[in-house]
């Protein structure tokens, strides 16, 4: 049984390692700076087909209904974000073989993305914690356009909770982010 296992690792090792060295589209690391939520965002690769982003600035986000009290209206909190996400591109070669851009990690992608906020700049809610967190499981899709220009735009539910254990599924988070694309080192 141990010999049959460790063939079929050897086996797996060996095609993972050549179908590596025969790719041509593989993600690249990638600084940028995005406007909706002002920030700055590091993407970089941890395989060929897939990226870790962490992004650090000031954004808008809504208040989840377990963790906010007395808003009516527009509800808004503006405060400082930490957004996380390890992103899997599932068509990179598909794209490449249509003629169509990889460059800049361009492509459609599964992810799992964690984003914390921290205490509010400006807000018309009260929140439970100065803190609160969320996470879950997102399809997405990233492009360039032209020299730099950058879109992301991601859906899928997640967990959202707060430093006092208040918490609850959200069923719908969007994100849509613009910004430019920093030269490569």
């Amino acid at each position: 049984m141990k010999k049959s296992l460790l063939t079929l690792l050897f086996g797996i090792l060996i095609t993972l390692t050549y179908a590596q060295e025969n790719d041509s589209i593989a993600t690249e690391k990638i600084w940028r700076v995005n406007f909706l939520n002002p920030g700055v965002e590091l993407e970089l690769p941890t395989g060929t087909y897939s990226t870790f982003s962490a992004g650090l600035g000031i954004g808008y986000g809504g208040g989840y209904p377990d963790l906010t009290f007395g808003g009516s209206g527009f509800i808004y909190i503006i405060s400082p974000f930490l957004d996380v996400q390890e992103k899997w591109f599932y068509n990179l070669n598909k794209r490449n073989q249509k003629n169509r851009k990889t460059e800049n990690n361009s492509g459609n992608f599964v992810s799992l993305r964690f984003i914390t906020r921290g205490n509010s700049i400006a807000e018309n809610v009260n929140r439970t914690s100065d803190f609160d967190f969320a996470f879950g499981p997102t399809w997405g899709i990233q492009r360039k356009y032209g020299k730099n220009f950058h879109l992301l735009f991601d859906v899928g539910p997640q967990y959202y909770f707060d430093t006092n254990g208040n918490g609850n599924i959200w069923p719908i988070m969007l994100q849509l982010n613009l910004g430019f694309d920093l030269k490569k080192k």
